[in-house]
């Protein structure tokens, strides 16, 4: 059983806290939340609440999670864009608002259930039940490029690439604001926010090294659209670092704090180039995944301006 423990800020009084529990832990599906507070795993300042309690600022935030008791994770017919595959590895182009991995109160609908149904029985079993041929991840708001081993050597490869910062990973993204440089680099490292549990950010102390290059594409009026490159894998590690010299992704729920006009589902973030060393053949290969719709109508938009 996982046990979670948090202090309430004064940014996040007075939310319901099924709701502040769904905001902070994603995977975790509102229905799923409901059931653990009706059966009073949920506690606050020591005692069960109702859902509907609102959090003050201070509340001890305190929930278990059961085990998973071997679910049956099935397989589903859910489309896949597929940028390439192989007997080895599959690159997909993954859209927006679809979770990565199954997670407690959320069983069906994710990648790894769309990934099961195409790969059948072609899967690295590395990552465990709940995230067979997983390898990376990106958020569930971010789209993009995202590869799946279908076996375990081609998982173990992979790994070792991704530990050695040796796979090619750049990304587009939509900042507010103009920047003055045309290209830079930020290395800050990167750790749990102390007073936020639900986000990440500059952590000198206890982060990790966290290296994100830079370049402008196109200014617009009141946002840039930029390409970045990681040089390291850290969570959020792009939305952290630009928010941390101001310039937030636009669309950005955690750290942006900007309002926008548009009507936006998240942030503008599409990891749009995958490089890599092919397990097997030895070889390099890059794959591009184009940008969503959504994304090139907002930026015709900004171009208008």
């Amino acid at each position: 059983m996982e046990e979670f423990t948090y202090r309430i800020t004064p940014e996040e009084e007075e939310e319901r806290i099924d709701k502040w529990i769904s905001n902070t832990l994603k995977d975790l599906s509102r229905s799923y939340i409901q059931k653990l507070i009706k059966e009073d795993m949920v506690f606050v300042n020591g005692r069960p609440q109702k859902a509907s309690y609102r959090v003050k600022e201070d509340d001890e935030i305190r929930f278990q999670i059961p085990d998973a008791a071997g679910p049956d994770i099935a397989a589903e017919e859910i489309p896949l864009s597929i940028l390439y595959e192989d007997a080895d590895i599959l690159i997909i182009n993954k859209p927006k608002d679809m979770v990565v991995h199954p997670a407690p109160g959320h069983y069906s609908g994710t990648l790894v259930n769309a990934v099961m149904f195409h790969c059948k029985e072609n899967l690295s079993g590395i990552g465990g039940v709940m995230r067979p041929g997983i390898v990376h991840r990106i958020d569930k708001d971010t789209t993009g490029s995202l590869l799946i081993c279908k076996n375990d050597a081609a998982h173990q490869a992979i790994s070792g690439q991704l530990k050695e910062h040796s796979i090619t990973r750049k990304y587009r993204a939509i900042v507010h604001g103009r920047l003055q440089k045309d290209e830079g680099c930020i290395d800050a490292p990167i750790g749990r926010d102390i007073r936020d549990r639900k986000k990440m950010a500059i952590n000198e102390k206890n982060g990790k090294k966290a290296v994100t290059h830079y370049q402008v594409l196109q200014r617009f009026k009141e946002y840039t659209y930029i390409e970045c490159r990681l040089e390291t894998g850290r969570t959020h590690q792009i939305r952290v670092h630009m928010a941390s010299i101001g310039h937030p992704i636009l669309g950005d729920p955690l750290y942006s704090g900007h309002k926008t006009k548009f009507h936006l589902e998240g942030q503008t973030l599409h990891a749009m180039t995958l490089g890599i060393i092919h397990p097997t053949k030895g070889t390099y290969l890059e794959t591009e995944a184009p940008l969503p719709e959504y994304f090139t109508h907002l930026l015709a938009v900004l171009d208008r301006e």
